[in-house]
């Protein structure tokens, strides 16, 4: 079995709910400072997109920080590894077709986080869209390329 197919089932055994609120953050292989080079981001959020259009989820909040994403979603149909898998998958494909590379682009696995629907989302999306101030990587949040979010 390839590698690929074996990292997309790092997660089997997790129960994921539809209608449930998650904060997702995946990581990219060995922390490389890929998504600094913002075209390389968009391709990302556009699989992102597609997941969003295609009704697996409805995105919330994200940004794409240079070697990582944080990621707000309600969860609509289908299960988180199945969502993260595709997206890492096919975000990797076209990132690679890009620069002209193969090879892994993403570390294993993900980090995800149910919240509460009766939580502060709006705080927690703040904090998300938050994330290239406190790296200073912008003085403002809309001098970042790679971010969104419904309440803005």
């Amino acid at each position: 079995m390839p590698v690929a197919a074996k990292a997309c089932g790092l997660r089997k055994g997790r129960y994921s709910e539809a209608g449930r609120i998650y904060l997702l953050t995946a990581v990219v292989y060995e922390r490389q400072s890929v998504f600094s080079d913002w075209r390389l981001g968009r391709l990302l959020v556009e699989q992102m997109r597609a997941a969003n259009d295609e009704g697996m989820v409805q995105s919330l909040a994200w940004v794409v920080m240079p070697d990582h994403l944080h990621w707000l979603i309600e969860l609509k149909q289908g299960s988180l590894a199945a969502l993260m898998c595709r997206v890492k998958s096919r975000s990797c494909r076209s990132i690679n077709l890009k620069r002209g590379s193969q090879g892994r682009l993403w570390q294993r696995g993900y980090y995800d986080r149910a919240l509460r629907r009766d939580e502060d989302l709006k705080a927690a999306a703040r904090y998300i869209v938050m994330n290239p101030l406190r790296a200073g990587l912008a003085r403002r949040v809309g001098d970042y390329p790679l971010w969104d979010a419904i309440w803005f």
